[in-house]
């Protein structure tokens, strides 16, 4: 269990971060509501709440991963069924992105909003694997996911932004 008190300020950080991540990205969309272009309620689904979603998992994932647990076993548990929801919901988020059309998502926006995310859940579930026999270098892949998804939103945030800003002012 020292391995994982070796991350506990990698996980204060992250997870800070992320929580003031949600609350900064709540306070945006409350700011543009009123200014919202149309349709942009179908695209949501798609690219404003999976930004959340990664966000919230990121703050999930510290959180737990600070906790003092008695054995490895747990929290592999815990993040592998993260991973694997997370696996399901990008699934759910790509027909979300390939069925509305509010928008007509870019290749880059694939990648953002779907295949690294997608990956990043992958590598949480073939981590909490790894774990059970080599809990220290999972916790590496754990880390790497956190900050994959932590970025990850970060650029979908700014990108969701600068497409309602720009889109709301060609329309005016």
């Amino acid at each position: 269990m020292a391995d994982f008190a070796a991350w506990n300020s990698f996980y204060v950080i992250v997870g800070s971060s992320a929580g003031a991540l949600i609350g900064l990205q709540f306070v945006v969309m409350t700011l543009i509501a009123e200014r919202a272009p149309p349709r942009a309620a179908e695209a949501g689904p798609a690219f404003a709440t999976p930004t959340i979603v990664h966000f919230g998992t990121v703050l999930l994932l510290a959180a737990i991963l600070c906790a003092p647990w008695q054995e490895a076993t747990s929290i592999a548990i815990i993040w592998g069924l993260m991973g694997i929801i997370g696996i399901v919901y990008i699934i759910i988020v790509a027909g979300r992105m390939r069925v509305q059309s509010a928008y007509k998502p870019s290749v880059w926006d694939w990648l953002y909003y779907a295949l690294l995310p997608l990956g990043a859940y992958a590598l949480l579930a073939l981590s909490a694997y790894w774990a059970l026999s080599h809990p220290s270098e999972a916790l590496f892949g754990v880390g790497a996911v956190a900050l994959l998804l932590l970025f990850t939103g970060i650029h979908n945030a700014w990108d969701s932004i600068v497409y309602l800003v720009f889109y709301n002012n060609q329309a005016e």
